[in-house]
Parts: C-alpha cells; sequence; structure tokens
C-alpha cells in the first residue's frame, strides 16, 4: 500500500459547505502481509477512516455553526431599514386661538433612509466573511484528514514490524534447534543454547512491545472519528508498496491549489469588502418622509415632504478606513511570506523522500540479498563446526536490521507522501511495487 494523501481545492462538509476529498489508498498485499491481517476481526481501510474523520470529527463539526452564524448575518446585512411611521400634532391646548383642538394641526407621514449603497457593502462583507470561514474549514479538514492519514500510517508500520517480529521469533526457533542438536551432538558448549534460549526470550518479548504499540496506535487513530474503543483490530495495507513521485518542478507548479492559499484569497476578499464599506459608511445616510397634514382651520389637508441631510466634518471614519487599508496590505504581504515558506517546506520534503527511496533501493538490491547469502553459507558452515554461535548470530542480526531499516524507511517515505500532498492538495504519485517484503 501507498498512503496518498490527496485533497481537491474545493470541499463539501455537512451540510453542503465542504466536498469530500479522500487520501487515495491502494491495496497490495504479497503472502507476507495476506498472513499477517488474518483475523476474525474486522479491518478498516484508509477510505473508511477518513470518511469517518471527515463525518465525525469534533473539531469539523464545530463549523458547522460558525457557518450558520455567518449565514445568519449575511441574512441580516440583506434586510432594508424599516420605515418609519410618524404622527405629529400642533397647534394643540394652548391659549387664545390655539385653545383646545380648534387650531389644531395633525401631520401623518411615512420616513426612510436613503442608504446610498451601503446595504450592498453590508452584503458584501457578509458574504466575504462566509467565504472565509468556508475556506478555513476547508483547510482545518484538510489538517484533520491529514492526521488521520498519519496515524493510520503508524498503525501500519506497527504491523509490518510485528511481521518482521515473528519472523525473528522463527528465526529464532530455528537456532534454537539448531543449536541443540549440536549440544546433543557434545559440537556445541550448554552455554550457546541457553544464549539461543534468551535470545527468543527477548524477541518475545519484542513482540509483546509492538503489540502494545499497536494497540495504542489504533485508539489513537479511532479517536479523531470520535471513538474511544476501535471497532476495528488492523488497517488494511502494504507498507512496501510504493510510489513513483513527480517531478519537484511539477510539484511546485501545484502549490497554488494549496487550500492555505485559497484562505488568503478569501480573507483578502473580505479585507477589500471591509475597506469599502469604510468608504461608504463615510457618505452619511440621508433621511426622506413624506405624508399628509390636516388643519382643523378650513378642514384643509396638504402634502408634505422633507429631507434630512448631515453636514459637518467632510470625513467621518478616517479611523476604520486607515485600518482597513492597513489590513488589506497585510494580506499581499501575508500572501508572499505563505508562498517562500511552503516552496521551501516542499523543497525539504521532496528531498527527503528521495532520501528515503534511495535508502530503499540501496537496502534492497546491495544489502538484504549478501546478507540473505551470508546467512546461508553461515547456517551450513554452524552445522559443520566451522563458525561459532556468535558468528551465527552477528549475520542473523545485520539482516534482521536491514528488515527493519527497509520498513522504518517506507514508513519514512509515507510518510513524507502526506506532508507533500497536504502542501500541494493534489495527488503526487502513481503506483509502482518498488520493493517487495523480502523472506527472513
Amino acid at each position: 500500500m501507498w498512503v496518498s494523501f490527496f485533497m481537491p481545492r474545493r470541499m463539501a462538509m455537512r451540510p453542503a459547505l465542504f466536498y469530500l476529498a479522500l487520501l487515495s489508498s491502494v491495496v497490495t498485499t504479497n503472502s507476507v502481509v495476506a498472513s499477517a491481517l488474518i483475523t476474525d476481526k474486522p479491518t478498516i481501510s484508509l477510505h473508511e477512516a477518513v470518511i469517518k474523520t471527515i463525518e465525525h470529527n469534533p473539531n469539523l463539526r464545530a463549523f458547522d455553526y460558525q457557518l450558520k452564524a455567518q449565514q445568519g448575518r449575511v441574512q441580516q446585512a440583506g434586510l432594508a431599514p424599516s420605515p418609519e411611521l410618524n404622527f405629529e400634532l400642533e397647534d394643540v391646548l394652548g391659549t387664545g386661538k390655539k385653545k383646545g383642538l380648534d387650531s389644531a394641526q395633525a401631520t401623518l407621514s411615512i420616513g426612510w433612509v436613503i442608504e446610498r449603497g451601503i446595504r450592498q457593502r453590508y452584503i458584501d462583507a457578509a458574504a466575504a466573511g462566509s467565504s472565509l470561514i468556508n475556506a478555513e474549514a476547508e483547510l482545518k479538514q484538510l489538517d484533520v484528514a491529514a492526521e488521520t492519514a498519519r496515524r493510520y500510517l503508524v498503525s501500519l508500520a506497527y504491523q509490518a514490524r510485528e511481521v518482521n517480529a515473528d519472523k525473528t521469533i522463527q528465526l529464532a526457533e530455528e537456532t534454537i534447534k539448531s543449536v541443540s542438536k549440536r549440544v546433543k551432538a557434545g559440537n556445541t558448549p550448554e552455554a550457546e543454547l541457553s544464549r539461543a534460549q534468551a535470545e527468543l526470550a527477548r524477541r518475545k518479548m519484542q513482540r509483546e512491545e509492538i503489540e502494545h504499540e499497536l494497540l495504542s496506535a489504533n485508539r489513537q487513530l479511532a479517536a479523531q472519528w470520535g471513538e474511544t474503543i476501535p471497532t476495528f483490530a488492523r488497517v488494511e495495507g502494504d507498507i512496501t508498496q510504493l510510489p513513483k513521485v513527480a517531478s519537484f518542478e511539477t510539484l511546485k507548479s501545484q502549490l497554488t491549489r494549496n487550500p492555505e492559499f485559497t484562505r488568503l484569497l478569501s480573507n483578502q476578499w473580505l479585507k477589500k469588502a471591509e475597506l469599502q464599506l469604510s468608504l461608504v459608511q463615510d457618505r452619511p445616510s440621508w433621511r426622506v418622509n413624506a405624508g399628509i397634514r390636516h388643519t382643523n382651520v378650513g378642514n384643509d389637508q396638504a402634502f408634505v415632504a422633507g429631507i434630512s441631510i448631515p453636514f459637518g466634518e467632510r470625513t467621518r471614519n478616517p479611523g476604520r478606513i486607515a485600518e482597513a487599508r492597513a489590513n488589506l496590505a497585510k494580506t499581499s504581504r501575508e500572501e508572499e511570506a505563505t508562498q517562500v515558506r511552503i516552496e521551501t517546506a516542499l523543497f525539504v520534503m521532496y528531498e527527503k523522500l528521495q532520501h528515503s527511496l534511495h535508502i530503499i533501493e540501496t537496502v534492497r538490491g546491495e544489502i538484504i540479498p549478501p546478507l540473505e547469502r551470508a546467512l546461508t553459507e553461515t547456517r551450513r558452515a554452524y552445522k559443520l563446526g566451522r563458525y561459532s554461535y556468535l558468528e551465527l548470530r552477528s549475520v542473523q542480526a545485520e539482516l534482521l536490521d536491514a528488515h527493519n531499516a527497509l520498513v522504518e524507511a517506507s514508513v519514512d517515505v509515507h510518510r513524507y507522501i502526506i506532508e507533500i500532498e497536504r502542501l500541494t492538495g493534489v495527488r503526487i504519485a502513481q503506483t509502482t511495487s518498488l520493493i517487495q517484503q523480502p523472506n527472513l
């Protein structure tokens, strides 16, 4: 299996604001891995683990409420100010001719605000805020899914270490049988058998430690979707299935698809909307009214209208305008800094990936084959009494170390792929079997 982290540009999250882009997984099991995965307990794939995470991770679900709150702000921004109904009664309860209601004048009018474009700017700012929350949720979703991939890889690595540990135990048991035969024949001292038995005990102890670590790793993986007790016992995949990776220049060209740039663009849009809102708020709103006036004297009616225009300082909002301009300029500098940071991180990860692939190629092609031949010859020589137990044990240890180095380098390759795909936001590799699990 190779763990390939792939998250497309836009996402949909419950209820409909993010879309799910999954880690891709390719599962190819050989006889060694397949035998290790035979169990009555359920397994889980990387695909299933990511789906569970996206649907049930508590940190992601919190964005639902942020989005609902922002939708309320968008709705509120679109509401026009309500008209005002005004009633005025003049020239009443006075003295002389104004006594009582004889000279009363009653005015009934409707007034409203001429916003001069400010409502649209409120709508634009609220919509930009929604876009920013979407981008932040997309980025958070990417981070959470990447963390799931990392934890999945940890479980997969411990399963591979279990396979190696089982083989080392088998090898130690075979060694005890060989030593026992030489002891019975009187060709080897009893001490060598005791050393071989102690070695078997150490290997079993290491195998038990790996088992406990695997249980803990599975528990941490299940916690990604809110489970405290895992409903699976194994994860699916073959850690020795590795990819061909695209060139650095190809990956570099994909950096613009990183959701962090989407967030920066959304933030820039928001800052532009806030600046436009501040500029519009600098222009005072006008108020107009119109209605009917009734005069008791003569029982006359007349149409009345009016307008209210604030005056005074030409600039009423200088502080907020200056702040908005500075915030907008800041987003441009942040984008430049992010570009440098992400491209640098990509280069570092890519170099580490190439180094790990080189280690795998070297161990597989130049270290393990001669060590396997050396072990075969050493076993034969040991049976003939030409080599000591110490020499046999030394070759076995070297071969086991090479097997473990192969597994650890494979783990590193998967880890770097996750980080590179986290940076680029696209799948970077096509599967190919670069190595096969060697027989111990």
